[in-house]
């Protein structure tokens, strides 16, 4: 992998996933991969080129996916990049004072260490970094 950073996923907040994973499915003709779980969703993940769309459902009518569709409705709920060190790169975010979610990485979707940033540091934009 290159040192570069690149999108590794669009996490899109959906109420049904059934409903939502059909576009992908009948109109790109692509397959999601395995189901998953993780911070109080349901995840189905679609591979395009080397990046992903991550559906997310909520699991229960108070995590942190059913607030954001209480209060904005379905749609883009984060972006995820790509680092090489993840480390590092929350602490330049640290250090040019940007307010972190995660202060320290922690296990998400895939077993992969990730970190948010918080969208009030980010023009209002929900972002996530992983490794």
């Amino acid at each position: 992998m290159s040192d570069a950073p690149r999108i590794a996923h669009v996490g899109i907040a959906v109420s049904d996933l059934a409903a939502a994973s059909a576009f992908y499915r009948e109109v790109l003709g692509i397959e999601p991969h395995p189901p998953e779980s993780a911070d109080g969703a349901d995840i189905l993940s679609f591979s395009l080129g080397e990046s992903e769309i991550e559906l997310l459902a909520p699991q229960s009518e108070d995590g942190p996916i059913a607030r954001f569709l209480q209060r904005r409705g379905p749609g883009i709920h984060h972006v995820c990049y790509r680092v090489s060190d993840l480390d590092a790169a929350l602490e330049r975010c640290r250090s040019a004072g940007y307010r972190l979610v995660d202060e320290v990485p922690r296990l998400g979707a895939g077993g992969r260490r990730i970190a948010f940033i918080h969208p009030k540091s980010t023009a209002g934009i929900l972002l996530e970094l992983t490794e």
